[in-house]
């Protein structure tokens, strides 16, 4: 299977057209492609499936929980499968089953131990007021993607240890926020707000053979081996802001081959 990865497109301000690569099978969005979601209509039609996990920019202004049905609803419209906290298996050319798992999975604040916490919980907060977004009337604050983020976790930790039996071959998983420190953006270093970024879910790699994030606007493509003698590859494609040069490199045709 041959997977075309977009993210960070931004497309409520940036100018940019994505194509369709010809020797893809599958297309997958890890979010923050149009705070509008306007930008999704331009993958309405698109020649092979297209699975869409939201980042948190899809976010922005909303009421959290009025806002996953209306996000739900506006993908199905367009033919595209949303994928928060939930799995779909698909298979490749031939034949194996992938089972792809999707979630958000919003910062836990946790990537630097409990004794950095506060002060990553402090630098959080400016990222959520410039989200501006509520839940059940309050402001979706660091709390409060902090509690939303522990229970992202929580269900993946759950699918990953899921017997197969025979209902899949392979198991990506697909989230806005990075899974590990090693995702962290070179520009800033490990600052109190790469916990805004990045996850401690270095534990959790093992159980898929392919991992693939957005939100740090730069990109990446590593391999973490396992005592088990399992690999896993990540990748990020995400593309940026033009007018801070972050799109310089990008490139939206990379196939990522399972």
């Amino acid at each position: 299977m041959k997977i075309q990865l977009l993210s960070d497109l931004h497309l409520e301000t940036e100018a940019f057209d994505p194509e369709p690569h010809p020797n893809a099978d599958l297309l997958v969005l890890a979010g923050d492609i149009d705070s509008t979601w306007a930008g999704y209509e331009r993958f309405a039609g698109w020649p092979v499936p297209v699975l869409v996990v939201a980042g948190n920019h899809e976010f922005d202004g909303r009421e959290l929980d009025e806002a996953w049905p209306a996000l739900r609803a506006h993908c199905e419209r367009q033919g595209l499968i949303l994928l928060e906290r939930g799995a779909i298996v698909q298979r490749t050319p031939d034949g194996r089953r992938i089972r792809f798992l999707g979630t958000v999975r919003w910062c836990d604040f946790d990537v630097f131990g409990r004794a950095r916490q506060s002060a990553a919980l402090r630098a959080g907060g400016y990222f959520q007021r410039v989200m501006a977004a509520t839940r059940g009337g309050a402001a979706f604050d660091a709390a409060a993607v902090r509690v939303e983020a522990l229970s992202c976790r929580a269900w993946l930790a759950d699918a990953l240890t899921q017997a197969a039996q025979g209902r899949w071959d392979e198991t990506v998983v697909i989230t806005h926020f990075a899974p590990s420190l090693r995702s962290a953006d070179p520009r800033y270093g490990l600052q109190s707000g790469t916990a805004s970024f990045c996850n401690a879910d270095d534990d959790l790699l093992a159980g898929a053979v392919l991992w693939l994030h957005g939100h740090l606007h730069c990109r990446h493509d590593y391999v973490v081996a396992h005592d088990s003698g399992r690999r896993t590859r990540v990748v990020s494609q995400a593309r940026g802001l033009s007018d801070r040069g972050e799109c310089e490199g990008h490139d939206a045709a990379k196939l990522i081959t399972i």
